[in-house]
């Protein structure tokens, strides 16, 4: 369907339920923002190729989507096609064999939110049919364009009242191939719903859904020059828990030595107290912790959720981040933005580790299961120098744990991996005039992956610990950790 070449580092992103939906649009949403804001900046750090693929569509026209396979039940999509709009000006076949009389029933097609009309009309407005006309849509590498849609992305749009599903806020384009639909179960009310493990589970050895998948796999594996790995965003607190044991463990048996990341996700759950909600919620996390770390590379929950067990616990609060617990578009973007930064190491121009040397980092004693923190933002003032604000979290770290397993004061850290972003270099190292006395070993360093070095050799001394300095240029200053500890062995 397209003519695509292959990217170096490859990795194809899947992403299972509804939940991994809000936190994959946002993510995606964070890809496009970035590519907009870095097009001509000058040392850009991430490279962009890993994620996304170029190809054209049959109109010849350029394009740059995701390499992404999406999974979710049917009525989630709300306004947007399944197959996308990158062939919306391919002629449809509409003769009828049929010789008698013919009555046709007409839908209309869900409302979009302004958002997402906002976008249509930068893209070129809409066909005589509803779709988008995919004639001036700014999908390739092409930057004219850029600048609008930047504008577009920070325009004030309060999407609190309007999202009912991720796709009310999805701002970039998928192919053909990426959204896979279950139409065995439903989205939404209280009958048909994909609940449990063992229904998630089954759904793969229905050889319909299988080949669908293996088709979706092949599609975008092959046309790879290096595939170093899959990374998989998947519900745990449901059905699709089930589904992601068994994408998995087909991963792991077709595509060996290749990395697998698994982030399990969670959303903040408000019904607890009603007893068969709380029995299925944990016996789907249980089993997917256990089947999705036995065949992943890495595995990781995230969560907001105060725990992932029957004890409910208030959801997890950051110091300078005012969120909405009750809403599913709030709590994804903050994991987003997490996620976005704890997967840098592997996505860097420079980067020196491919998903499998990070997996081995961390699982080189058979642990595989590891917990994540983040400080959005990262609690660093105006003008201040990164030795200043390391030095003021002596006794404690600054970033809040992110996978429902609660602070780890009495926890031994084995081995950890933290990413800072967003600090210029004037900012990295001490600030002090020459000739004063450093208050601190940090305000010797040199540069700043130096000082996060330093800083975390002494909070935790023995541990190995990998760290990274990247993206000066980006607008939003965050710390993420990832750790493997005992919490989870």
């Amino acid at each position: 369907m397209f003519e695509a070449g292959g990217s170096p580092r490859a990795v194809l992103t899947l992403q299972l339920g509804s939940y991994a939906g809000f936190v994959g649009a946002h993510w995606w949403n964070l890809q496009d923002a970035a590519w907009c804001r870095d097009s001509e900046a000058p040392g850009r750090e991430i490279c962009p190729d890993v994620l996304h693929r170029a190809g054209r569509t049959l109109g010849r026209q350029e394009t740059y989507t995701p390499r992404l396979i999406l999974m979710d039940l049917k009525a989630s999509l709300n306004s947007l096609k399944e197959e996308g709009c990158l062939y919306g000006d391919m002629k449809r076949d509409t003769s009828v064999a049929w010789p008698g009389n013919l009555s046709t029933h007409q839908e209309d097609p869900p409302a979009k939110n302004l958002f997402l009309q906002d976008l249509s009309k930068l893209e070129g407005g809409t066909s005589s049919d509803g779709d988008f006309s995919p004639r001036a849509l700014p999908l390739s590498k092409d930057v004219s364009q850029l600048p609008k849609q930047l504008h577009v992305s920070q325009k004030g749009h309060q999407l609190e009242g309007s999202v009912q599903v991720w796709s009310d806020y999805l701002r970039v384009h998928l192919h053909p191939r990426s959204i896979f639909m279950i139409r065995q179960y439903n989205y939404d009310g209280e009958s048909s719903q994909l609940e449990a493990f063992g229904q998630g589970e089954s759904l793969l050895h229905n050889s319909t859904y299988l080949e669908e998948l293996e088709d979706r796999l092949h599609f975008y594996v092959e046309e790879c020059d290096y595939l170093q790995g899959f990374q998989i965003l998947c519900d745990l607190n449901n059905g699709f828990s089930g589904v992601g044991a068994k994408v998995t463990e087909l991963l792991h048996d077709e595509y060996s030595g290749r990395g697998i990341l698994t982030w399990g996700l969670t959303p903040i759950i408000h019904d607890v107290g009603v007893s068969w909600k709380d029995f299925y919620r944990l016996m789907n996390t249980v089993l997917g912790i256990v089947h999705l770390s036995t065949h992943s590379s890495l595995f990781c929950p995230l969560s907001l959720n105060g725990s992932l067990g029957l004890k409910p616990e208030a959801p997890v609060t950051l110091p300078y981040v005012h969120y909405d617990a009750s809403l599913n578009y709030h709590s994804s973007a903050i994991l987003a933005t997490a996620l976005d930064t704890l997967s840098a190491p592997y996505r860097l121009h420079s980067s020196q580790f491919s998903m499998v040397q990070l997996a081995d980092t961390f699982n080189s004693s058979g642990r595989k299961v590891v917990a994540a923190g983040a400080a959005v933002p990262f609690p660093m003032a105006y003008g201040q120098s990164l030795p200043d604000a390391l030095c003021s979290y002596q006794l404690a770290v600054p970033w809040t744990p992110l996978s429902s397993c609660g602070e780890q004061k009495d926890s031994c850290c084995f081995a950890q991996s933290v990413v800072l972003r967003g600090i210029g270099k004037e900012n990295s190292i001490s600030n002090l005039p020459p000739g004063s006395q450093p208050k601190s070993a940090l305000h010797v360093c040199e540069t700043g992956e130096e000082v996060l070095g330093s800083y975390l050799r002494a909070r935790c001394p023995g541990t190995f610990s990998s760290r990274k300095h990247p993206c000066p240029n980006s607008t939003t200053v965050i710390t993420c950790s990832v750790q493997c500890s005992q919490q989870f062995i």
